[in-house]
Order: structure tokens, then sequence, then C-alpha cells
């Protein structure tokens, strides 16, 4: 990961925060090299991204710098003082920050579950609890991850994800990551991401990204409706909605399968099968 000086003039987390951090980090390594590889690789990265930061007024009003960027935060901070003003999101200085990573992903994710299950396997941390994934800072250590579980027989799927949330132990900043996207869409995953800092189930991934789903769609319709924007279109909508039918159809096909008195031979085919259509 790239490392970024920090700004003199860029406040850092508060001690008792970062000593918090590297004390739990301390505790995890308890648990063996592989953790120390593992937890070590979570906090510098962590420790990285809080000293890319740089606060959004200050890049908006430095003519010098790029003035795409500067045009893009400006837009991003209406969404986010919408967020706090309007959605009643924590009000404090997460997104109104920024950080350039120089990747396209802050971090991936590595999900993996059992050949004949949905279930996925969870890892389970200090503060979030028991999650359905394992991230890294370095697409080479999601790699060897994935690469690992493969080995056990297991299903996996790799994933780049733009952003995520410390859940309020730190300001999270707008990452370069999330610029790709249109202003609409960077300002869905504000009310997302803000919505996990309001409210968050340990050890329950399924309910938690459920909940930020539904703040994340109610706010942009709200976004949308102040700013005298029409909601989005039926055809949007209707897709979206088809491929969640599709998904959860899927799903319900596969754990019907996954219950028949099968051989592993024949199991695989169909479930082979199943994908393909």
């Amino acid at each position: 990961m790239h490392t970024t000086k920090a700004l003199p003039s860029m406040p850092i987390p508060s001690a008792s925060r970062l000593r918090h951090l590297f004390a739990l980090t301390a505790l995890t390594l308890l648990a063996g090299c592989s953790s120390v590889s593992y937890y070590g690789q979570l906090a510098q990265g962590q420790w990285q991204l809080l000293q890319a930061r740089e606060p959004v007024e200050k890049i908006i009003a430095d003519p010098t710098r790029d003035a795409g960027l500067r045009e893009h935060l400006a837009r991003s901070q209406l969404a986010r003082r919408f967020a706090s003003d309007h959605l009643h999101l924590p009000d404090n200085k997460s997104y109104r920050l920024y950080a350039d990573l120089g990747r396209p992903y802050v971090v991936w994710n590595v999900f993996a579950t059992d050949e004949f299950s949905l279930e996925p396997v969870t890892h389970c941390f200090p503060i979030a609890g028991c999650v359905a994934y394992r991230g890294y800072y370095s697409p080479g250590g999601a790699r060897g991850e994935a690469a690992l579980q493969r080995q056990a027989g297991k299903d996996v799927y790799l994933s780049g994800v733009e952003a995520y949330s410390t859940l309020g132990w730190f300001d999270d900043p707008i990452l370069s990551s999330m610029l790709g996207w249109g202003d609409e869409r960077l300002a869905t995953l504000i009310f997302h991401e803000l919505a996990h800092q309001r409210f968050y189930v340990k050890d329950d991934t399924e309910f938690n990204e459920s909940y930020a789903s539904f703040v994340e769609q109610e706010g942009t319709r709200q976004w949308r409706a102040a700013r005298g924007l029409p909601p989005e279109s039926v055809s949007q909508s209707a897709r979206r909605d088809q491929f969640i039918r599709l998904v959860l159809e899927t799903r319900e096909r596969l754990k019907a399968l996954y219950r028949q008195p099968l051989s592993a031979e024949v199991m695989r085919a169909r479930k082979a099968a199943e994908f393909e259509q």
C-alpha cells in the first residue's frame, strides 16, 4: 500500500482511539503467526489511510489542485450536509475529509462457503463482530487467502471494495476509489456508510447491509426530491427488482438442491447447470 505523509495541518485521531486500535491489534496477534500477518496488514492499512486524509474544504479552496477533483468534492459536500441536516445521520468529520489511495479499491474482500452450502465462512473481530468476509489492503493478500480457501474445498468470491465504514471509530474520508462514480452514486454511498455509523448490529452482516441499503435508497429518494428531481425511473427500479428476484430464486433452488441426498458428483453437476441458466 502507498504511504502518504500526513499534512501538518491535518488533525490525527485522538491518542485514546489510536491506543485502542493498537491494543486490539496486539490482543488479536496472540492467536498465532497467520493472525500476526493478517491483523498487522489491517492495522497498517488503516493507519496509512488515516495518514492520507486531508480536509475537503482545504482542497476545494486550493486553486493549485485539480479542478475536476475540487468540483466533484464540492458537490459531494452538498449531499454530506443533507445527510446530517435532513436524514439525521451522524454529523461528524466523516466524508468531510479526502484521501487519495493511488489504487482502484481501498480493500479486497474474500468471501467463502462450503462447496454445497450458502452459509458464508465468518470471521470475528473485536469491533465489527463476526462478518461474512475477510478483508485485505492488497490484492495479493486477498488472492493468497482465496487460494487457501479453494485448496480447502471452498467456493470463493473475491471482490474489490471502493469504501467501508469504521463505524464511527475514526473519521472516514471520501476515497479516491469512490470518485469514479457520478454525483448521485457518491451521495448514496455516503448515506449508506453513515447509516452503518448510526446503527450497527454485531455478528449480523445480512441485517446491517439490508438496513444501510434501505437508508441509502430512501435517502436518495429524498435527496432527489430536495433538488427538484423526479424519482428514479420505473425501468431502473424494475431492473433492480428483477435482479433481486433472480438472486433470491436462485438461492432457493440451490438450498433445495443441497438438501437432496445426492452424490457429490451429481450435486456438483446440477449446481453448475444452475449457474449456467
